[in-house]
């Protein structure tokens, strides 16, 4: 008789106020480095990419502030939540981050992926925005609304 297989649960872990604080372009998916006990914390969505950020050490790429929980029956020490870990990525995908890097980008984490078999992560280049783009940015967003209620309020009288 075949052994049923577990189904594997999949969640995203996101980075939300990435868009508020940079410009992004350029998307890559990676790989990252993990022990037994993170994966499964990720895999039931206990991490969170708030304040992480990647950078280069020795030609490589490297998950910095990136914290993973512990659960009941998952322990992660308070050392390991925020260890650093490495970005697994192609040596031209890496060249490319790098040469964008120098020329004044961040390299920024966007969202943790678990839907399949693999854990991947999310990383995308960006340019910081100043706080008059962001002001603007809100701005026009509680423009949006505010018309998107007006036109609502006409349509139901």
């Amino acid at each position: 008789m075949p052994k049923k297989r577990k189904k594997i649960t999949s969640h995203t872990i996101s980075n939300r106020r990435a868009s508020h604080h940079y410009t992004l372009s350029d998307n890559l998916i990676v790989g990252i480095k993990l022990i037994g006990a993170e994966v499964k914390s990720l895999r039931l969505g206990h991490g969170d990419l708030k304040g992480a950020y990647v950078t280069l050490k020795n030609n490589e790429l490297w998950l910095i502030n990136a914290t993973i929980h512990g659960t009941k029956g998952i322990i992660i020490t308070d050392s390991d939540k925020t260890r650093a870990r490495k970005i697994l990525a192609r040596r031209q995908e890496i060249n490319k981050l790098i040469e964008a890097k120098q020329t004044g980008k961040t390299i920024i984490p966007i969202e943790i992926l678990t839907k399949e078999k693999f854990i991947k992560l999310k990383i995308a280049l960006g340019k910081g925005k100043k706080n008059y783009d962001k002001r603007q940015l809100l701005k026009r967003r509680d423009q949006m609304k505010s018309i998107n209620i007006e036109l609502k309020r006409k349509i139901q009288n």
